[in-house]
């Protein structure tokens, strides 16, 4: 024999289906004191709750549904409006330092799913610096004002052309996966890079549909790219001629002559040295040198941003011509190679 519904009460399946919970879960808010019922059957053990106790089931559904904890739920229902203000804004910030995390971590094993490359950060914001100062300063072509960044054979490689110049350098790769990949970086991203690279100590780069994205030290980095097809620079580099000059200079001694002079200078370079040559003056630079004498000439605007950016205190040239590019390296570490050409030699007489 089984008592009726008292009256103005309903059952718990009906609260379940207003509130949305299961009969199971009022069950549980019952033991936990969440949602006690109005009246429990005696004999039956059956459970009624009063109609104003919906809003009250729905409200613990919402606030589960947030993942808030029983214990902050329970000091939202005592009533107190300001405190339950607190402790909702209190686990909305957390639940938005999660989702933050959460991303972080998606985003790195979605790179370990796919093609990356891991390089040293210091090398790569050194190889940035270096090269980018070959790029196009215009977007007449977009993509030589940008940066080529090439992952493959266990080593990232940079390189920029305007035209006039052209450098590029090779970092090795601490760890390569995926296969070969490569994109030309947006100048007005390269900045930002830069900046975030000299914060890490290793860098997981991996190309993404609209972009780049940078991972290290707990960041992610995402930086734009430019569509386009990039000079293919191996074959400038293999198209040029044989070299018919080598000069070994100090770096230092270029530069001085460079960052003073304001129009074309001319160098001729024999076998005791170069002699430097403006409008002003000449001045000589002692060189070790081998090959046949030669004459060429540079716009300090092309050539000084080269010798700017060369590694090491010697600079090594490879001369082909007085009209083709001049290869400037390292004399001591070969991973920097810039191209810089020369211009038609000056006439500095002052016959009329």
């Amino acid at each position: 024999m089984t008592s009726s519904e008292p009256a103005g009460l309903i059952t718990i399946g009906v609260l379940a289906r207003a509130s949305g919970l299961t009969a199971s879960a009022l069950r549980f808010y019952d033991d936990c004191g969440l949602l006690v019922p109005a009246r429990v059957d005696p004999l039956t053990g059956y459970r009624y709750y009063a109609e104003a106790q919906r809003e009250r089931a729905t409200l613990i559904r919402q606030l589960r549904a947030i993942e808030l904890p029983l214990e902050a739920i329970a000091e939202i229902l005592a009533g107190d409006a300001e405190r339950a203000r607190r402790l909702l804004d209190r686990h909305v910030a957390e639940l938005t330092r999660r989702a933050r995390e959460a991303a972080h971590v998606a985003a790195v094993v979605k790179q370990s799913l796919g093609a990356h490359v891991a390089v040293d950060a210091v090398a790569l914001t050194e190889a940035l610096e270096q090269v980018r100062t070959a790029a196009a300063r215009t977007r007449e072509i977009p993509v030589l004002a940008g940066v080529l960044l090439e992952a493959g054979a266990n080593a990232v490689t940079l390189t920029a052309t305007d035209r006039y110049r052209l450098s590029t350098r090779t970092v090795v790769a601490k760890r390569q996966h995926g296969g070969e990949w490569c994109v030309v970086l947006d100048p007005d991203g390269l900045e930002s890079i830069t900046e975030r690279l000299r914060d890490m100590d290793e860098v997981v780069a991996a190309p993404a549909d609209d972009g780049l994205i940078l991972t290290g030290d707990g960041i992610t980095h995402r930086s734009a790219v430019i569509d386009g097809s990039f000079p293919d620079h191996r074959a400038v580099l293999s198209g040029l001629g044989p070299v018919r000059a080598r000069a070994i200079v100090a770096r230092d001694g270029m530069l001085e002559i460079l960052e003073r002079a304001d129009t074309t200078v001319r160098f001729a370079i024999g076998p005791t040295g170069i002699m430097a040559s403006t409008p002003d003056g000449a001045q000589r630079l002692p060189a070790t040198v081998t090959g046949s004498a030669m004459t060429l000439s540079f716009a300090p605007t092309t050539l000084l941003p080269a010798v700017h950016t060369a590694l090491g205190p010697e600079l090594m040239l490879d001369i082909i011509a007085a009209d083709q590019p001049v290869i400037l390296r390292s004399a001591t570490d070969g991973d920097l190679t810039t191209l810089a050409m020369p211009v038609r030699p000056p006439d500095h007489s002052t016959s009329r």
